[in-house]
Formats: C-alpha cells, structure tokens, sequence
C-alpha cells in the first residue's frame, strides 16, 4: 500500500469533502432519486437519470477519498531540515539556459497547483529533485524538452494553499 504524503491542511481539506459527500451531498441525491422515481416513466425522466448519474459520481469521489485518506501520512514540513530537497520545501532553481529563476514548493498530489508553484512530489521534476542540495545540477526531461537548473536555494518556507 503506497503511503500518500500530505501536510496537515490537505489532510482536513479532502476530510472535509468527503464528510460533506457523505452527510449531505450524498443523502439530498438519494432523496432527489426517490423524488424523481415517483415521477413515473424512468425511460424518459432526464431527472431520475441525473439524479442517478450524480450519484455514481458522488459514490466514486467517496471511494477515491476514502481510499486516499486511509493511504494518507500527514507530515508537518516544518518540524525537519531542509539542507537537502524533501517534502515541503521550497526550492529556487535557476534556469541554465534562460537564467530564468524558478521557485517550486513541494507538495502533495491532491494539493499541488503549478499556478501557485506547488507541485507534486510525484511530478517528473520534483522527483529529480529529492535529496539534491544547494548548488547542484539537476537534468530533468519534461514535456517542453530536457531542462538543466541549478538548485540556488533550499529552505522551509510557509506553504500558503489559500492565496
């Protein structure tokens, strides 16, 4: 069983959602179903199918939730070093080619947001990124083509999810 590593704020949030899935979401849809239901004729009832097809999906996202909770390891990124790459830390990489400079925090799968500089620890670039330290050179293959950075900086900073 692969652990899913989050921070604390990820944790409560997919908590959140799926409490909301189960204790109101969930409970309105079957209502919304039986209301339907009662309507008569199901082979042409675009409200019992809808109702029908919003509960399928609300019964899987609870699965996935359910599923990723059970696998989920909550760490605090702010209770170890960052001398070197690890989960949570905020990396400034320079660009060798450009020399433009990048700063990526590290997060987990179900909170990360390029928009914001979160990526996943799963994503290609963070992985080549783990364990690396100030000045080194990291060769990492994405989509655009191979790209060389230099790590500039290492650090914990506060991961702001809300912004």
């Amino acid at each position: 069983m692969n652990k899913e590593p989050m921070t604390e704020y990820g944790y409560k949030k997919l908590t959140h959602e799926l409490n909301d899935l189960k204790k109101k979401q969930r409970p309105e849809t079957v209502i919304e179903l039986d209301i339907a239901r009662s309507h008569g004729d199901l082979k042409e009832n675009a409200e019992y199918h809808a109702a029908k097809e919003r509960l399928a999906f609300i019964d899987g996202r609870i699965g996935e939730l359910s599923d990723l909770l059970s696998r989920s390891q909550v760490i605090d990124p702010s209770s170890y070093d960052h001398d070197k790459v690890r989960f949570g830390s905020t990396v400034m990489l320079e660009n060798l080619e450009s020399n433009e400079e990048i700063t990526y925090t590290i997060v987990g799968s179900t909170e990360s947001n390029a928009y914001k500089g979160l990526i996943s620890y799963h994503s290609p670039l963070a992985k080549q990124l783990m364990g690396k330290g100030e000045g080194d050179e990291v060769s990492v293959t994405l989509p655009g083509g191979k790209q060389e950075y230099e790590i500039l900086e290492v650090a914990y900073r506060e991961i702001d999810f809300e912004s």
